[in-house]
């Protein structure tokens, strides 16, 4: 048997198994292997296939054989030939069988597309924001990957990469993650947003949506009760849903959650934890004044649920040195702290970190065994010396003045084009507005026309507990340069326009 790789656009791996001893001449062998691999699906019309030369040397056969076993193909229908570019599964096969007929005559149908066994539960209610080309995304907040210092990481990844080979240290280690970016994200967490920790405190995860997740799967049994805000950021949401919990709501405000609401809900139902975000609220952007901070406390201490704090843009707080989060004042052990470091460098770098007492940890590291085993111990290591050299800080000193810069562009430009129509408030932090229609919309509408004038934007009810219909959308504006930013606004505003907005 021989493994043949063609030298095709699109790399494709087949078999083909000569019978030396065979009746059937090895040239009609190699065709039917052929015709084979094209039924199944693993060789797609417009695929190249290998040169007789090469296929011939591949098989240890004579080339003319697989000449002929081509120019059979060819005159089946099954294959086409250009003479500077080689030869094709053809585009038009020859007329098949019907899928319950080939599966009748014993031949392998391509996979269905449903199961023959029922799937259990229901799908997360998520949908991913993918880029399109020509598309702008007004996405919840993402940054403008640009920005990454590619020099620095680069030679970081590279001395990381270098030193974990030669110490055979590439393979599997602790799934809390490794010990020198824990001891970096300790030592940041101290010194800078007041948190008391140890390594020990510290289990890294792939981005704060997995610490959620992580989280959730450790906190929260089937029949839980889950506290939000009305509005609240849809895959926490959704995680909490996974694990089984009931997720219920709360109120909203300019000063953040209402915290009254959450007890006079505690009097009636056992909470087992309150997800928050309090330092930009998603998606309104507002801060939890510190009153209401304090109340949060003294109702986890007062009813014994778990406060999960998720702080994932902290470093992007522009009016005034950002507030110190609710695990640097907590006293009793109920805050799970939640932060990443995807928003300053890149989603795609997949570093966040979960922050709780050591017991809390090693549960977290028990399920990431089962999902994760671990992380990338080069990149971690990477971002760990970027961290320890001061490149980190750095950055984020860059980084914190052009999204300020953004966001002062961001709110005049809607102002601009929209003037009166809408209303909304300039953030203190994040990389996102909060936008209010003052006048009736039709949020799907306005999605639609979006869609047509190739801009996208996340309907206000989107993030709603009730997904009740609320005439509002988050802009983020961290990925937009300035040309970028103001041609999306323009199209937001024609999109409007079209569906009758304004």
């Amino acid at each position: 048997m021989v493994q043949v790789r063609s030298s095709m656009l699109r790399p494709w791996h087949f078999k083909i198994l000569l019978q030396r001893g065979s009746a059937t001449a090895v040239y009609l062998q190699i065709a039917m292997a052929v015709i084979e691999e094209i039924k199944r699906g693993r060789l797609a019309p417009g695929t190249v296939l290998p040169s007789t030369r090469e296929l011939a040397e591949s098989l240890e056969v004579n080339r003319k054989t697989v000449v002929l076993a081509y120019e059979e193909l060819v005159a089946q229908g099954w294959l086409s030939t250009e003479k500077t570019r080689g030869t094709f599964v053809s585009s038009e096969l020859p007329l098949q069988k019907s899928r319950t007929e080939a599966a009748s005559a014993g031949a392998e149908p391509h996979i269905s597309d449903r199961p023959d066994f029922p799937l259990t539960g229901k799908p997360p209610n998520l949908q991913a924001q993918l880029q399109q080309k020509g598309v702008l995304v007004f996405d919840d907040g993402a940054p403008d990957t640009r920005l990454v210092p590619v020099d620095h990481l680069a030679r970081a990844w590279r001395h990381a990469l270098v030193a974990h080979s030669r110490q055979n240290s590439l393979g599997y280690g602790d799934p809390r993650g490794g010990e020198p970016l824990r001891r970096a994200v300790s030592f940041m967490l101290n010194s800078e947003r007041g948190l008391s920790t140890i390594t020990d405190n510290i289990c890294i995860t792939r981005g704060s949506q997995m610490g959620i997740y992580v989280a959730a799967r450790v906190l929260v049994k089937p029949g839980d009760t889950v506290v939000l805000e009305e509005l609240s950021y849809p895959p926490a949401r959704e995680a909490f849903r996974t694990a089984g919990a009931e997720v219920l709501a709360v109120g909203l405000d300019a000063q953040g959650m209402k915290v009254d609401e959450l007890e006079k809900l505690c009097r009636r139902r056992r909470v087992r934890a309150v997800y928050v975000t309090p330092h930009h609220q998603f998606p309104t952007t507002v801060l939890l004044r510190p009153d209401r901070r304090l109340r949060l406390l003294a109702l986890a201490e007062q009813f014994g649920f778990a406060i999960i704090e998720d702080d994932y843009d902290h470093e992007f707080h522009f009016t005034h040195r950002p507030m110190l989060p609710l695990a640097s004042i907590d006293h009793w052990g109920k805050v799970v702290y939640i932060g990443s470091m995807s928003k300053l460098l890149a989603p795609s770098l997949r570093i966040g970190y979960l922050v709780a007492s050591a017991e809390i940890i090693e549960r977290a590291a028990a399920e990431i065994m089962l999902i994760d085993r671990q992380g990338d111990p080069a990149t971690e290591s990477a971002v760990a010396e970027l961290m320890e050299d001061g490149e980190i800080r750095r950055h984020t000193a860059k980084a914190r003045r052009i999204y300020g810069e953004r966001r002062q562009m961001m709110a005049e430009l809607l102002q601009k084009h929209f003037s009166d129509s809408i209303d909304f408030t300039l953030p203190e932090g994040g990389l996102a507005v909060w936008v209010r229609f003052n006048g009736p919309i039709d949020m799907n509408a306005l999605v639609r026309a979006a869609e047509d004038q190739r801009v996208r934007v996340l309907p206000g009810h989107s993030f709603s507990l009730s997904a009740k219909p609320i005439s509002a959308t988050r802009l983020g504006f961290g990925r937009f340069d300035p040309g970028e930013m103001a041609d999306a606004v323009r199209r937001l505003r024609r999109a409007v326009e079209q569906s009758g907005g304004i």
